[in-house]
């Protein structure tokens, strides 16, 4: 099977773009293979990449735009995935990321380098048969309706849910007309729990912004509804909502800390303020459900990939 990390986690394509929104240097994947940052967002591996190996593949999945690897490195997975993107083309502007109509180009254009490595019968049977997982929208919440100008002025709340969930409906559309049967679309997580946003919480004691979670429940409940429709109007395809793999990062139990993050002062840090000269950036990464403010550390990657598998993408093993 091939893994196809379509709009997912960044396993390191930002760093080959013109973006502040990199993580392609230390402390970053200090505890990854060869304590090596790559551009994951993370101290080490991301959900995908653990996916990739619970399915029997390489055990993490290569970025696209990344020069050391070429099609011969892409047969058993690729991610085109790009962090600070959205559903929104106005979401990716924000931090000058690759937006989704981008990563979708890019997947044509693989498309044709695996025609042209494999052949055109065996390239369409990997492509049909392969697994195409989608994880996106927090962003454009966060980053971007709730943060710039525009979008709230011409949206409501709704309204922007819906608004994001055609783009979703149109994207999933496309994938299947391009050959893709094996689709799972990931819902948002409870998004006013992440540290940054308790932060900004501060006058109600850092708590989660339950306005926040309302938000990601009521647009997951449109996703759900959106994959039901779907897997009736396509035929052979087979789609599937994936709430567990970003909810249960919140539902883990064995941490030490939830509220804060790792890195830094683990309130407001990523990114570049997450950096190797922070002297409060924990030095055991496991007691923390999340490395930088907006990200997961590698336990809990490995403990929501591994729910996942066993609750949902398990059915394609």
């Amino acid at each position: 099977m091939l893994m196809l990390d379509l709009i997912c986690s960044n396993s390191g394509n930002n760093n080959h773009i013109s973006t502040i929104l990199k993580s392609n240097f230390e402390p970053y994947g200090r505890d990854f293979f060869g304590s090596k940052p790559t551009g994951r967002f993370s101290n080490g591996r991301i959900p995908t990449d653990f996916i990739s190996e619970a399915f029997g593949l390489q055990p993490i999945i290569p970025a696209y735009l990344d020069p050391v690897y070429n099609i011969s490195d892409f047969t058993s997975g690729v991610c085109f995935a790009s962090a600070g993107t959205g559903y929104d083309n106005a979401t990716s502007d924000v931090l000058s990321v690759i937006p989704l109509w981008k990563e979708l180009e890019y997947y044509k254009e693989y498309q044709k380098q695996l025609q042209y490595f494999l052949g055109d019968e065996e390239a369409s049977n990997v492509l049909s048969e392969a697994l195409y997982l989608i994880s996106i929208g927090t962003n454009d919440f966060l980053e971007n309706y709730y943060i710039v100008p525009g979008r709230s002025s011409d949206y409501t709340v709704e309204e922007y849910q819906n608004f994001l969930a055609g783009i979703a409906r149109d994207f999933v559309t496309g994938l299947y007309q391009l050959g893709a049967r094996k689709i799972s679309l990931t819902g948002l997580p409870p998004m006013g729990c992440l540290p940054l946003e308790r932060t900004t919480n501060l006058i109600f004691g850092s708590d989660c912004i339950e306005e926040y979670n309302n938000v990601a429940q009521d647009f997951n409940e449109k996703l759900k509804g959106l994959v039901e429709k779907l897997n009736i109007e396509l035929a052979q395809i087979h789609l599937l909502f994936c709430a567990e793999i970003n909810m249960l990062v919140f539902l883990v139990t064995g941490f030490d800390k939830a509220a804060i993050a790792c890195c830094a002062t683990g309130l407001f840090e990523m990114g570049y303020m997450c950096d190797k000269f922070n002297p409060f950036t924990c030095t055991d990464a496991n007691k923390y459900v999340f490395w930088d403010s907006f990200h997961p550390t590698e336990k809990t990657n490995g403990i929501v990939a591994d729910y996942t598998i066993k609750n949902s993408l398990g059915v394609f093993l």
